[in-house]
């Protein structure tokens, strides 16, 4: 078997470590990895000892037997979704996501990750990336761009006026998807100095949150991209969120979650989350965002000890604007 690198968790800390690179099955691809998106998810997994990533971009080197759709010198990107039974009622109405027998990163496979020189992946579970579209805008659209656009194509419908809470990671992005889509977006924030920001992303509307009174008209459909729950008494409110909109929550923001029921029960809300795409959504996305100049704010960084080490400090911190990549 023929040695790779790997970037691991290590008591704590991320270190390059060598291990052996299975044979590929016939379903497989090899994808050396040139990019790799850093994730929120990811320091979920430092802890345990995985091999981290999954937003990765690449090149095909080697393809199994049996692969159809991918070949040698095709660029490609994901790495969330490694795989999913393909016959059950999920996957065969697109939402291959839920399915029972998915692989998903951090709950199996842990010793493939994008933090690697390669990356192995099922045939149809990474995706060819548009020309036009360069490799580092590439790697944080396969979990961060796929996770908003997914949130959209399910609750989005036309007419409808967005909001978002949190200019961050996700919120960058799920802002420019909405603006593209042509929806109103309307942006609540603590920060004022996010407005221009978040106007230049392509919101319409930016409210500085303990001013709600401004708000022109409620918004139909809520997107949570911020990293902790907002003050439900604030939101669960007709006058800032229209009655029976959708609330979808699209970041780990805790371990538990209380609303309070009454103003939830009595305006019909629909509080629910979503996980990344499914693949037809994800090949959607991709060319959705070339076609439209979609791109993530990114801080680039080595992918050695030193440069991971460096990106996640920054992340933790809450300074990273907005995504941070590994370039190899």
């Amino acid at each position: 078997m023929a040695q790779t690198f790997v970037m691991r968790g290590v008591g704590g800390k991320v270190q390059k470590t060598a291990a052996e690179m299975p044979e590929l099955k016939p379903n497989e691809v090899l994808v050396k990895i040139t990019h790799s998106g850093l994730c929120g998810t990811d320091l979920f997994y430092i802890d345990p000892g995985c091999v981290l990533g999954h937003e990765g971009v690449g090149i095909v080197e080697k393809v199994g037997d049996a692969v159809l759709i991918h070949k040698i010198g095709d660029r490609v990107g994901g790495g969330y979704l490694r795989s999913s039974c393909g016959h059950c009622k999920y996957c065969l109405t697109g939402r291959d996501t839920l399915c029972y027998n998915r692989d998903i990163y951090g709950f199996s496979g842990y010793g493939n990750g994008t933090f690697s020189t390669y990356y192995i992946a099922t045939e149809g579970y990474v995706y060819k990336i548009p020309e036009s579209m360069s490799s580092e805008v590439a790697a944080p659209l396969q979990c961060a761009g796929a996770t908003v656009y997914s949130a959209l194509k399910t609750y989005y419908k036309p007419g409808m006026k967005v909001g978002l809470i949190g200019i961050g990671g996700l919120g960058h992005l799920a802002i420019q998807f909405a603006a593209k889509l042509g929806a109103p977006v309307t942006v609540f924030s603590t920060s004022p100095s996010k407005e221009k920001e978040a106007r230049d992303f392509g919101a319409s509307e930016f409210i500085v949150l303990g001013h709600e009174d401004k708000l022109e008209t409620p918004v139909d459909l809520l997107l949570i991209t911020a990293h902790k729950a907002p003050n439900w008494n604030t939101f669960l409110s007709e006058k800032v969120v229209a009655r029976g909109a959708p609330i979808v929550i699209l970041g780990a923001i805790g371990q538990t979650l209380e609303v309070p029921f009454l103003p939830y029960f009595f305006n019909c809300y629909n509080l629910v989350t979503n996980l990344v795409a499914s693949r037809s959504t994800h090949a959607e996305m991709l060319g959705f965002a070339a076609q439209h100049g979609i791109k993530p704010l990114i801080e680039e960084f080595s992918m050695d000890e030193e440069g991971v080490a460096e990106a996640i400090a920054k992340l933790q911190s809450g300074k990273i604007r907005y995504r941070a990549v590994l370039k190899a």
